[in-house]
C-alpha cells in the first residue's frame, strides 16, 4: 500500500523521450490526478523558490540569464555531463519535490494519483508508491523524437541518453510495461487495458458522460469530454469553423490527446464548439477555442470556460490562461463577465505562470488571464 491512505498511487518512469509525460496526460483523462516531478523540479530552482539559491551557491552564477532566472539548458549540459554535479542537483532539489508531492497528493480528491518522475527508482518514492509502470522506446526512436521534438542537436540527444540508467533496469522493476515505438492510438490501448487493471469495472470507463445538464429544446447546450474516438469530428469541425486558417487532420487531433483534454460543445445534437486544454504545473493553458458562428458567444464562452475551470481546480490549479482566436477576442463583456482580464505573459506576477505562458502561448495570439485560487498551493514549499 502507499503511504496516502485511500489513495492508489501510480509511479510512472522511463527514460527520456519514451512517452511518460503523454502516458500522464492519458491517464489523468482517465481520472487520476497526476502529478510531474520533473516540472516541480524546475519550480523549485525558479527565481525566488526554495532551491535558487543554493544551486547559485553550488554551481555558480555563470548559470543566470539576463534576467536573473537559472538557465536550465546550461544546467542541463553541467550536470549531465558529470555524476558528481548531477546527484549535488539532486541533494539539493529532491527534499522541496518530495514535500510539494506530499502536499498536492494529501489535497487531491481523485483516488487514483500517478507521478511521473525520471529518477522514480533511484530515490524513496519507489516504495511509496502501490505500482510502478515503465515506458519504454528503443534508442533509435529516442533520438527521433529528442532531435524532431525538442531541437536538440544529435550530441546533446545522446549526451541525455547515455546519462540515464538503462531501460532494462527500469523495466525489470516494473508492474506494467508501455511499449511506445508506435502510433498513440496503441499507446491509448495499452494504458487503457492497463488502467482497468487497476479498478473496479465501474470506475473503469469514466468520461463520454454529459457533463452540463442539456436545457430543453433544439437549441438547448451541453457539454461532453472528448475521447480519442471523436478525432475525426474534432479534426473536422475546427478545419470548418476556422475558416481555412487551420487544416486539422484526425492523426493530429490523435497525437494531441497526448498532450491535451478536450471539450465538446452541443447545440441540441450539434457540435458548435471545442476547447482544448492541458495542465502542466498547476497551470491551466486552453490552447484550441473554436466556436460555430451559430452558438452565441455570449452563451458559449461561459460554459466552456466555467468546465474548464471545474476541471482545473480539481487538478489543484493556480491559473487559468487561455488562447483565443482572433475572432474570440473581442467579445470583452464575455471575458469580464468570466472574471478574465487580458495580460501580457510579464505581466502575470508569478514566475510559474510567466514560464507557462511564454511555453503554451501560439504565436501572435492574445492571452487572457484568470487567478483560479488565491491560497496557492505550493507557497509553502
Amino acid at each position: 500500500m502507499s503511504n496516502w491512505q485511500g489513495k492508489i498511487v501510480i509511479g510512472l518512469t522511463g527514460n527520456i523521450a519514451t512517452g511518460k509525460s503523454v502516458v500522464r496526460r492519458m491517464l489523468e483523462h482517465l481520472g487520476a490526478y497526476t502529478i510531474d516531478a520533473d516540472a516541480l523540479a524546475h519550480r523549485v530552482i525558479a527565481k525566488g523558490a526554495p532551491g535558487y539559491q543554493p544551486v547559485l551557491d553550488k554551481f555558480g552564477k555563470w548559470l543566470l540569464d539576463p534576467d536573473g532566472q537559472i538557465n536550465r539548458a546550461r544546467l542541463g549540459r553541467l550536470v549531465f555531463s558529470d555524476s558528481q554535479a548531477l546527484a549535488q542537483l539532486e541533494d539539493i532539489i529532491h527534499p522541496f519535490v518530495a514535500q510539494a508531492i506530499d502536499l498536492l497528493i494529501r489535497h487531491a480528491s481523485q483516488n487514483v494519483v500517478v507521478i511521473e518522475a525520471i529518477k522514480l527508482l533511484e530515490t524513496d518514492l519507489r516504495h511509496k508508491c502501490d505500482s510502478i509502470w515503465v515506458t519504454e522506446a528503443d534508442q533509435k526512436v529516442q533520438i527521433e523524437r529528442l532531435l524532431q521534438k525538442r531541437g536538440m542537436s544529435m550530441e546533446d540527444a545522446l549526451q541525455r541518453i547515455h546519462a540515464q540508467s538503462p531501460q532494462q533496469e527500469k523495466i525489470n522493476a516494473a508492474t506494467v510495461v508501455l511499449k511506445n515505438n508506435g502510433s498513440i492510438e496503441d499507446l491509448w490501448k495499452q494504458v487503457d487495458a492497463a488502467w482497468k487493471r487497476i479498478l473496479p469495472a465501474p470506475q473503469a470507463e469514466p468520461a463520454a458522460r454529459t457533463l452540463t445538464q442539456p436545457e430543453a429544446g433544439p437549441e438547448a447546450f451541453s457539454l461532453q469530454r472528448g475521447r480519442p474516438r471523436d478525432a475525426q469530428k474534432i479534426a473536422d469541425f475546427i478545419t470548418r469553423v476556422s475558416r481555412g486558417r487551420r487544416t486539422v487532420t484526425r492523426d493530429e487531433v490523435m497525437n494531441a490527446f497526448g498532450d491535451k483534454a478536450f471539450l465538446l460543445l452541443y447545440m441540441g445534437n450539434e457540435l458548435v464548439g471545442v476547447a482544448g486544454w492541458q495542465v502542466e504545473n498547476l497551470v491551466a493553458r486552453t490552447t484550441d477555442l473554436y466556436l460555430d458562428p451559430k452558438a452565441s458567444a455570449a452563451r458559449a464562452l461561459p460554459l466552456l470556460l466555467s468546465e474548464i475551470e471545474r476541471a482545473a481546480g480539481e487538478l489543484q490549479c493556480e491559473a487559468s490562461l487561455v488562447f483565443p482566436p482572433i475572432d474570440l477576442v473581442g467579445f470583452d463583456a464575455v471575458w469580464k463577465q468570466t472574471g478574465y482580464e487580458r495580460q501580457t505573459p510579464e505581466g502575470l506576477g508569478v514566475q510559474a505562470w510567466t514560464d507557462a505562458a511564454l511555453e503554451s502561448m501560439p504565436k501572435g495570439s492574445a492571452l487572457f488571464f484568470k487567478q483560479l485560487r488565491a491560497d496557492r498551493v505550493l507557497r509553502p514549499i
